[in-house]
């Protein structure tokens, strides 16, 4: 595989940076670089990063929001910062709890070719794969996603899942300006390719991959109030994308 870069955004993740497994994740794989954005954290997270980085000069980079921007934002300024690395062929953002871990985002990448552009997880819970949702995120969230799928006219189950893959030549498409949400950004991303190729286009160019695991984290960073938000942001992402 080309080099391939993960972005990580990260917004006062002391108490669950799991700094063990990133070591171990960037020991053997020396074509692999992390970009974390530390977005506004008021706690020790950026000492965290700084630490990781000390041991993986090479493999870690580290970007700070002095004010905290939403996960969007961190996202976008992470790829355009890895973007800038010509030697970069695939590009990746994750979860800052590793929910998917960094192992499978790694195989997931192998997926991105000549014909596919665009891969990205799906937690569609099989018999032979570890899918553990809390059931109230279930629910609603497969509300939030069915509803989606019916306003991008597109048969996908998961659109909201952190875990997405690109090809360097849809970089510049996605993540050029700045997204309407903080957190429905996923969305945008799907319009926007909507947009620039048209909806059977797209459909050959990207895959949708169940993964083998997910597992929620306690400490969720969308506030209850953003909950009844989301509804609101997604009517401004459809009339603007329409």
């Amino acid at each position: 595989m080309k080099s391939f870069a993960i972005v990580i955004p990260c917004y006062n993740e002391a108490n669950r940076f799991q700094t063990e497994r990133f070591k171990a994740f960037l020991k053997n794989r020396n074509g692999v670089v992390l970009f974390f954005v530390d977005d506004g954290s008021t706690d020790t997270t950026s000492s965290l990063i700084k630490a990781l980085k000390s041991v993986f000069p090479e493999q870690v980079q580290s970007i700070i929001h002095l004010k905290n921007k939403g996960k969007a934002e961190a996202v976008r300024t992470g790829i355009n910062e890895a973007f800038k690395r010509k030697d970069i062929e695939r590009f990746a953002f994750l979860d800052a709890d590793l929910s998917t871990s960094l192992e499978e985002c790694f195989e997931i990448a192998d997926k991105i070719d000549t014909h596919k552009a665009f891969v990205f997880g799906s937690r569609i819970k099989k018999l032979d794969n570890n899918i553990q949702r809390k059931k109230y995120r279930f629910i609603i969230g497969r509300v939030i996603a069915t509803l989606i799928s019916y306003m991008l006219k597109l048969p996908i189950y998961d659109s909201q899942c952190g875990c997405k893959v690109f090809r360097r030549d849809w970089v510049g498409i996605i993540f050029k300006d700045v997204f309407i949400s903080p957190w429905l950004f996923d969305v945008e991303i799907f319009f926007r390719l909507i947009r620039h190729f048209g909806r059977e286009k797209i459909q050959t160019k990207i895959e949708e991959v169940p993964l083998k695991e997910w597992v929620d984290t306690d400490d969720s960073k969308v506030s209850l109030l953003y909950g009844f938000k989301v509804w609101f942001d997604l009517i401004k992402i459809y009339v603007h994308y329409k």
